[in-house]
């Protein structure tokens, strides 16, 4: 009988074995990517007869990590400029001196793209390349108007991270997380909701995205996370084109060790089935447009900081202007989704 080579049956063993050590369901997915095609409108109705000066913002969606902006173009009959203010948010500004007409409008198009924001450390992936700076991260730990760090709202917070008897940061973020996706309810219903009252949003345990987030981050804020919000439109799921009724909103976390934590809790108490998803990703059916709360616009606007700045602002001779819309669609550049590099 012929003898058979001893690396000859080591060969097969050892590619079987390799197979077994890096098996697909071992390999993470490459994040899920979006292209699309973007129009906002603006329109400013209801302009008094006799009035010296209008002014319109209007905000555009930024370049980051996860989301590419390009071929943006503004259709205007005024003349404009590009600005940044707080926040780096960026925006358009119409100035209108002695307007002959009582209605005026701005149109914006854009092609993006955005890409699954997923923080793989989670799930073991390498460490964050370097910790932010304590000076960076104090910005994200300040109160905001209708989400204050007083100690009513320190007190809720501490209750919710020592019942989960949690202590890292990551710990005291997911008890935070769960007690807002397992108590509040996803409700547009009455009065109050969409502010983003801290106050509101613990008392009627209901609201929207902006209700949930404000938990979220104040009680994150409250335990010492820094954590920040973030706005712009949602995209429905099925690739295709269409209008876009309103914004969404979401937020961050920082985990010394890990880095920023991108979470979605209301999107998570809408979709049971994703609750785990939500904490540590953002998925790609969106588009963001500005960051923060309290918002100062450029150049700097008469009227109050505001609340968020998703939606166009106008003033009349220095006074906020009501009668102020917006129109809003998108139209997706294929029907299936594309591939992109995880960063």
């Amino acid at each position: 009988m012929r003898s058979v080579p001893f690396r000859w049956i080591l060969a097969p063993l050892a590619c079987a074995l390799a197979a077994l050590a890096f098996s697909p369901s071992d390999v993470s997915p490459q994040p899920r990517a979006r292209r699309f095609h973007f129009e906002y409108k603006a329109i400013v109705k209801g302009i008094p007869p006799g009035a010296k000066q209008v002014d319109l913002w209007v905000p555009v969606p930024h370049d980051d990590a996860w989301q590419q902006i390009g071929n943006l173009r503004i259709d205007s009959a005024y003349a404009h400029e590009m600005a940044t203010a707080s926040h780096g948010n960026t925006m358009l500004h119409v100035r209108l001196e002695e307007p002959k007409e009582s209605t005026f409008a701005l149109a914006m198009s854009l092609d993006a793209t955005r890409t699954e924001h997923i923080q793989s450390r989670l799930s073991g992936g390498p460490g964050p390349a370097h910790e932010e700076a304590p000076r960076e991260l104090a910005q994200y730990l300040q109160p905001d108007r209708l989400v204050p760090l007083d100690d009513q709202i320190r007190a809720w917070a501490r209750d919710v991270v020592q019942k989960a008897d949690a202590h890292t940061d990551l710990e005291m973020a997911r008890a935070i997380y769960n007690h807002v996706v397992s108590t509040v309810k996803y409700d547009k219903t009455g009065k109050g909701w969409g502010r983003g009252d801290i106050y509101y949003a613990c008392q009627e345990r209901r609201g929207n995205c902006t209700d949930f987030h404000a938990i979220f981050i104040g009680y994150a804020r409250a335990v010492g996370i820094p954590a920040r919000f973030a706005i712009g439109f949602p995209l429905p799921a099925d690739r295709g084109e269409g209008k876009i009724a309103g914004y969404h909103c979401w937020a961050e976390f920082y985990a010394k060790g890990i880095g920023w934590v991108p979470i979605d809790a209301s999107e998570a108490a809408k979709n049971p089935s994703k609750r785990e998803y939500f904490f540590g990703a953002h998925d790609e059916n969106r588009i963001e447009f500005s960051k923060g709360r309290d918002v100062m616009l450029a150049p700097a606007q008469k009227g109050d900081a505001l609340n968020y700045f998703v939606y166009p602002y106008a003033e009349v001779d220095g006074r906020p202007h009501a009668e102020t819309g917006y129109e809003v669609s998108y139209r997706d550049a294929d029907s299936q989704p594309t591939v992109a590099v995880r960063r």
